[in-house]
């Protein structure tokens, strides 16, 4: 079964929506059932249309959807105890759904049955049989999750192998073993799932949650075990620690164990969908996130950096290219002049290291990090000075000037407004802006302003927003550096200010953002006459 491969199944519009912070709208799920089909996945299990009617609305505007490589699923449990399956609301709403597949949950664990369900055995296997039978008489495919298997398997074996075989009795095509409370260790899932595959005469999935820390590792060996199928969510978000990352399984199982998962080709893209999708649902990739994360493949260290400069294999499991990702360099206080130049190649590869063009660089480098400059993390405002030195640059606009007006009285909420006023070839453009505190008042008035010669700029949001106090001994006259990260929702970027005025280093460090999206977007300003 391997040698044609294993079927990743995404459940981040379903499990990862129970994850605390996320909540999707009706377009955030088809944007991301796109997403996830261009990526190739095989199934893509998108809500409990019983549960509530957003769920669906979904469904009925997902049934137009021309999906090239996914199939949708719907989710639902099984029929209540003391009901049958067609006078059970929430399989009918399965059937009314419009899914081929059809997942539907049922207990595993006699604890549960006992203490939850507060039923019989019998009337759980029963549940469970007819459920699947409901279903399957009428045309859909069924996918059981076996929910609580791995306790139960571990507290009563063969209560939990009846659970799942009275499934495969109603006509279940796959019964997914679930570590529903995410305890369970490598060692344990290994040897139950290669037992559950033996035994069961249908093909097997895995199904894990995060809480001990080794939902990824427990997926890689159930699929050794004989697992054909692997559920989890993109990002590995979901309820309390949640799921099984598929953006480190995917890769784990394609490149390093040779197991195919997606199309080959689309290996390449799994850096640039995940921060996509991380921007739908107005999170952040973790930056030390395996493969995907901004951290994945940054070398700090001199030692570290000057081993990967000369043989990348001597500090990097997989190459960065292959995800999609990139080699970083961030220049610190323990980074080498090495380290240096290769973030310098990277923006200009015919620079040579001795040459009177890389002592300049090095130079102002090391003068604005006694000035209190950070580049490390800073990357956009990095490439933005090193192509200023080299006069390979011309600015998209010019500032002529900025106001800030803040304040609060009695009974009256603090907040601030900003006037910009900046200059685009031939013509000038003034805009104002409120907000909560006069950084995103500026923020507001500069895109305003901007967003008229850059309409790219409408898409472009502030992420993060760090100050650090340089000198906390001269008290308020200290000098600060702020580091403000921001996203255009296909990419993540940071730039950094510093100055004895928090606004001031703020509007440096928006600046540079700005400038900096402008740059790799190649735009133009619409409607703006040349200087």
């Amino acid at each position: 079964m391997h040698e044609e491969g294993v079927a990743i199944f995404d459940s981040t519009l379903r499990d990862g929506a129970q994850g605390k912070g996320i909540s999707f709208s009706v377009e955030d799920k088809l944007q991301i059932v796109r997403l996830l089909d261009r990526l190739g996945v095989a199934y893509i299990e998108a809500g409990n249309p019983g549960s509530n009617p957003k769920d669906l609305a979904f469904f009925e505007r997902a049934a137009r959807l021309a999906l090239q490589n996914a199939q949708l699923v719907s989710f639902g449990s099984t029929c209540r105890k003391g009901c049958a399956p067609e006078a059970d609301g929430n399989l009918r709403a399965l059937l009314e759904s419009g899914t081929e597949t059809c997942v539907v949950f049922g207990k595993c664990w006699r604890f549960h049955v006992d203490h939850v369900l507060e039923t019989t055995e019998d009337e759980n296997l029963r549940m469970i049989r007819e459920s699947v039978r409901f279903l399957t008489e009428n045309g859909r495919r069924v996918i059981f999750d076996a929910e609580h298997f791995f306790d139960g398997f571990l507290d009563d074996r063969a209560f939990a192998m009846r659970a799942a075989q009275a499934a495969v009795e109603g006509g279940a095509e796959t019964v997914c073993l679930c570590d529903t409370n995410g305890g369970v260790f490598p060692e344990e899932a290994k040897h139950i799932v290669a037992y559950a595959a033996a035994h069961l005469g249908v093909p097997v999935a895995v199904h894990f949650h995060d809480d001990c820390g080794m939902a990824v590792a427990n997926s890689i060996l159930a699929v050794s075990a004989g697992a054909v199928q692997v559920q989890g969510t993109f990002l590995g978000f979901g309820e309390r620690c949640g799921n099984a990352n598929l953006s480190a399984i995917i890769p784990d199982l394609q490149l390093k164990r040779g197991i195919p998962c997606i199309p080959q080709e689309n290996i390449a893209l799994l850096t640039r969908y995940a921060h996509e999708l991380a921007s739908i649902a107005n999170v952040e990739v973790p930056a030390g996130m395996p493969y995907v994360g901004s951290h994945a493949f940054t070398h700090k260290a001199g030692m570290h950096a000057d081993g990967v400069i000369k043989a990348p294999r001597s500090f990097e499991h997989v190459d960065p290219f292959l995800v999609g990702n990139k080699r970083r360099f961030p220049t610190s206080e323990i980074s080498g002049r090495a380290v240096v130049f290769a973030r310098v190649k990277q923006i200009l590869p015919a620079l040579a290291l001795h040459s009177e063009e890389t002592e300049r660089i090095l130079g102002e480098i090391k003068r604005l990090e006694m000035a209190g400059y950070q580049f490390e993390g800073a990357d956009a405002s990095f490439e933005l000075l090193v192509r200023r030195l080299m006069g390979l640059y011309n600015p998209y606009f010019e500032l002529k000037y900025y106001k800030i007006y803040s304040g609060a009285g009695a009974g009256e909420e603090a907040g601030a407004s900003a006037m910009v006023k900046v200059r685009v070839g031939e013509e000038i453009q003034l805009m104002a802006g409120e907000g909560n505190g006069p950084v995103n008042a500026l923020d507001i008035a500069l895109r305003k302003a901007l967003g008229v010669f850059y309409p790219v700029l409408n898409r472009v949001k502030l992420t993060d927003y760090k100050v650090r106090v340089l000198d906390g001994r001269s008290a308020t006259a200290s000098r600060v550096r702020v580091l403000i990260t921001s996203t255009d929702g296909a990419s993540t970027f940071t730039t950094v200010g510093v100055s004895g005025d928090v606004v001031d280093a703020s509007f440096q460090a928006l600046q540079d953002s700005v400038e900096y999206l402008l740059l790799k977007t190649g735009a133009r300003p619409h409607g703006a006459e040349p200087a």
